[in-house]
């Protein structure tokens, strides 16, 4: 019940990121009145690069302090946090630009108490041996929570016409979105509160464990967070600012592209944790690989004429998400075996990682979508390419990935 409910809590703040990240573009619209499509992509990556520099920011700090007074603390002044920053945009004064911006950041800060806080408190009460099956489980709760979130856009579209006695507008649609995120995350918070005992929230026994990776070289883990989010970041931020941009595609199949994507990572997640790939193939193989995948994904999508939206561009969505969905749950997977009374600062070190790259690939997807439309799939080639040659010219770097769990894996 205790992991449902901590799934649940990533599930739904996935949830809510995704539910407003179609509706931005016509919100924002209408909050710009004569902005062009140009400029309203440009704010839509800048709004999403600061919502993770909200999570870049905070991850460390949440970590570090819930090393210290206990995680289930943390856990719930995250989700209360969360809630409030989302029910604020309801209030009509902070309907302008900045203050949408302000507020986006702090929904980072707090979501940051709550993504890497449950992956340490899994990690540091599980099991080696079922640790990796509940790792599928929050993997799956994350990307599920992106494919469930424009489901919120279709429910609020479908209120609508009842709030509004009449034709729903971007704005109303946005502010009824925010409605449904604030109150599954106040259910999530309540459900936490309720089931999460004082005994797992803080002071967990220190278990005496072999030096991991995570603990031996946390460089390459934070290099290569940072670097496949900031290509994830830029490539979804594409998807969506495509459909607005192209009249070949419709925001419709936008979303279904979307779709397609948390799918095909779930896919992968699924069967990297319950296939027992990591026990049976090296970590830095499935890590080039993956890389390998999103470099001939976003290659196809790169090599397409304009406004082409038919199998091909499918096809290289699924190459990048299977790619990327390759590389993120392996890098995870590897951070959890550091010492459980440094893993909160290590789990908030990565999610930090993440969000400072998923930062800049947001405001370099709006800048890049804005400016060279679908050629940018190509540009965004160049990170992974950079990953994967430095894994090849530097060996020992690689393998400090997978010392650890070769460790802990040894018979002896």
């Amino acid at each position: 019940m205790q992991l449902a409910w901590l799934a649940a809590a990533v599930f739904i703040v996935s949830a809510g990121y995704g539910a407003l990240l179609p509706v931005l573009p016509a919100w924002l619209a209408g909050v710009m009145p004569g902005a062009n499509a140009t400029e309203v992509g440009r704010h839509v990556g800048f709004l999403s690069g600061v919502y993770a520099a909200g999570v870049l920011l905070g991850a460390p700090l949440w970590g570090v302090v819930s090393d210290r007074v206990g995680r289930g603390r943390i856990l719930i002044a995250g989700l209360v946090g969360y809630v409030g920053s989302l029910l604020l945009l309801l209030v009509p004064a902070m309907a302008g630009l900045w203050a949408i911006y302000a507020l986006r950041a702090t929904t980072g800060f707090f979501v940051a108490a709550v993504v890497p806080v449950v992956a340490a408190l899994v990690a540091e009460h599980t099991p080696e041996d079922l640790r990796a099956r509940r790792f599928a489980w929050l993997g799956a709760m994350s990307l599920l929570g992106f494919l469930f979130g424009p489901g919120l856009s279709a429910v609020a579209d479908w209120v609508g016409p009842w709030v509004a006695d009449g034709a729903v507008s971007s704005a109303l649609s946005a502010r009824l979105v925010l409605v449904l995120s604030a109150l599954l995350g106040g259910v999530m918070m309540l459900g936490l509160a309720g089931t999460l005992p004082a005994s797992l929230a803080a002071g967990a026994a220190v278990q005496k464990q072999p030096v991991t990776s995570a603990q031996g070289q946390p460089g390459a883990l934070l290099w290569l967070s940072g670097a496949v989010m900031f290509v994830l970041a830029s490539f979804e931020l594409g998807i969506v600012l495509q459909g607005q941009q192209q009249s070949g595609q419709s925001s419709r199949q936008a979303a279904i592209m979307l779709a397609e994507c948390s799918l095909v990572m779930l896919g992968v997640n699924a069967l990297l944790f319950f296939t027992s790939m990591l026990e049976r193939i090296s970590a830095r193989v499935l890590i080039a690989a993956g890389l390998i995948l999103a470099m001939l994904g976003l290659a196809v999508l790169d090599a397409l004429p304009a406004n082409h939206s038919g199998a091909w561009m499918y096809l290289g969505v699924s190459l990048t998400a299977a790619g990327t969905g390759l590389v993120l749950p392996v890098i995870a997977y590897l951070a959890a075996g550091a010492s459980p009374p440094k893993l909160g600062a290590v789990m908030g070190g990565l999610a930090a990682a993440a969000g400072f790259g998923q930062t800049l690939g947001s405001a370099a997807g709006g800048w890049l979508f804005g400016t060279l439309a679908q050629r940018s799939f190509g540009w965004l080639t160049l990170p992974l390419v950079v990953m994967l040659l430095l894994l090849l010219a530097r060996p020992r770097w690689l393998g400090a990935l997978t010392h650890g769990r070769a460790l802990q894996n040894s018979p002896e």
